[in-house]
């Protein structure tokens, strides 16, 4: 965390839990936090192990012994944490970037790591500073920060989680020195770059020694300080709150006040968020009656000196700092289903009467619709059938099996369709059809490739429609939902077609988890 001059930590407590006394022996041995109740949304998000994290705090140590003693921006100990990262989250299957910059004379390095799955317009950013000062290893300033958000970019594939919204995860480069990665990597977005980012999440110092637990002020409902953050930025507080709600843990605001790689997001409009458990402030005798450890003394009286090292790290809050995070990144790359009843739904893990060629019109000759366990395909580095589905194990797919070659059972030659069972809608209350869904090609394609799903009655809704480009596009399930009352009271069939009408070109889709819900 940059320096600044002390301020004070404000005491309005923002969740109230049961009023339990914590002393500083119970605090440091509390349990590991129980699973929580399943949440509203589909996954709960997984227990992150704690030993996992700090073997990464280790690491960052051992760069720091071999390279002078610190991680610090232009210094071999801070491209060595980069590399570090990088073939952990490579190793995973992550699509990884390091952006350079130059500050004070040297190079400063940026990394993104980016899960291939998720709407790309929608994306879930999740950043830490990786650098530490030059007088010390920089272990809880910032490597809890950026060990506790690998470790849950980590967890992606290893439970197997399918987000709704892109996850992008991102180590700042030269924050100690004026927030100069995450500044240059906002600043080097076009206006469409950052629309796609709904929210960031920030952890800055989440294992201090003596911790508090400060989230981020999001709706300014403290009333003091620098007010609140962009629209949106409450819902990541509320979100961050019910997870320590959960596990009987009170937490305190703490304000936008420019000291951390949120500032340059908020500055341009992007919701932002997050948790830190203290830098330089003095822990009160009431927070200390909240959280246990030593009133009157630093929440880390280590920071920025050289004896901030893995012995510096509670770990307790490092823990629950964690699993906040994964709470907050599961439920935040989510998006619930429409509300209401559901009218007619199909997961395609049975077969439930859907027809290949409805018309007898279709023209592909490889490719063809079909209810199927779907293989991985890819060519070229890029993922375009998914060999993953939204739920179960079946799909609507193009070709399920994989073949000798991402092109032995891709669409060719033109267009396939696949036609839905009857479907009786009610005659009155507003009816929305939603569905999960990918279309994916290599840069060879056109706008004449594309995926389209429509409702057929005495008129037609045309839910998606979805051309190619000259671009390679990754398979990635996305959801989308469209207002079908207009054919209130007939019987209906969705009908779903995608064409490969050009160029020979390499094409899949997939189609999962459709439901007609009223209300």
């Amino acid at each position: 965390m940059r320096s600044r001059t002390p301020r004070p930590v404000w005491p309005a407590v923002l969740a109230v839990v049961a009023a339990t006394t914590l002393t500083a022996t119970a605090a440091a041995a509390a349990p590991v936090h129980p699973h929580l109740a399943p949440s509203s949304t589909a996954v709960d998000a997984p227990d992150i192990p704690l030993a996992n994290v700090k073997t990464h705090l280790t690491q960052f140590q051992s760069i720091a012994n071999t390279n002078g003693g610190n991680r610090a921006h232009g210094r071999p100990g801070y491209l060595a944490s980069v590399n570090y990262l990088r073939s952990q989250l490579d190793a995973v299957g992550y699509t990884t970037t390091v952006q350079s910059f130059t500050y004070a004379g040297a190079t400063g390095y940026n990394l993104l790591a980016e899960w291939p799955a998720g709407d790309p317009d929608a994306v879930v950013l999740t950043g830490a500073h990786l650098d530490s000062v030059t007088s010390g290893p920089g272990i809880n300033d910032n490597g809890s920060g950026s060990a506790a958000i690998l470790e849950v970019a980590l967890a992606v594939p290893r439970s197997g989680f399918t987000p709704d919204k892109r996850l992008r995860f991102a180590w700042w480069g030269a924050e100690e020195l004026g927030l100069r990665g995450s500044r240059h990597y906002v600043n080097s977005l076009s206006g469409a770059e950052r629309d796609r980012i709904q929210q960031y999440l920030n952890f800055d110092m989440v294992g201090s020694p003596n911790a508090g637990y400060f989230v981020y002020d999001g709706d300014d409902s403290d009333g003091v300080g620098a007010g609140p953050g962009p629209e949106g930025s409450a819902e990541i507080e509320q979100t961050i709150q019910a997870y320590y709600t959960s596990i009987g843990v009170t937490t305190q605001g703490t304000d936008f006040d420019g000291r951390s790689d949120y500032g340059p997001f908020i500055a341009v409009g992007i919701p932002a968020g997050g948790t830190f458990t203290g830098a330089e402030g003095i822990k009160s005798s009431a927070q200390a009656a909240l959280w246990g450890g030593t009133a009157g003394q630093a929440f880390d009286s280590c920071y920025h000196r050289s004896c901030d090292t893995t012995a510096n790290v509670n770990d307790t809050a490092l823990d629950r700092n964690t699993d906040a995070i994964a709470y907050t990144v599961w439920e935040l790359a989510q998006t619930s289903p429409p509300p209401g009843d559901t009218v007619w739904s199909d997961t395609f893990e049975t077969a439930t009467g859907w027809v290949v060629d409805p018309a007898g019109t279709d023209t592909a000759t490889t490719g063809a619709w079909e209810r199927g366990d779907p293989a991985t395909t890819s060519s070229s580095g890029t993922t375009l059938q998914l060999g993953t589905t939204v739920s179960g194990s079946f799909d609507l797919v193009t070709g399920a099996a994989a073949g000798s070659s991402a092109g032995s059972h891709d669409v060719d030659g033109g267009v396939t369709t696949i036609q839905s069972p009857a479907v009786s809608l009610p005659s009155t209350g507003a009816l929305t059809l939603s569905f999960s869904w990918y279309l994916a090609h290599l840069s060879n394609a056109t706008s004449a490739d594309y995926l389209r799903v429509r409702v057929v009655g005495s008129s037609t809704v045309t839910a998606l429609s979805v051309t190619g480009t000259a671009s390679n596009r990754a398979g990635a399930w996305q959801t989308t939902s469209t207002d079908i009352s207009s054919l209130s009271g007939q019987t209906v069939h969705i009908l779903i077609d995608v064409a490969d009408a050009s160029n020979p070109s390499l094409v899949e889709a997939g189609v999962d988890d459709v439901r007609i819900a009223e209300g």
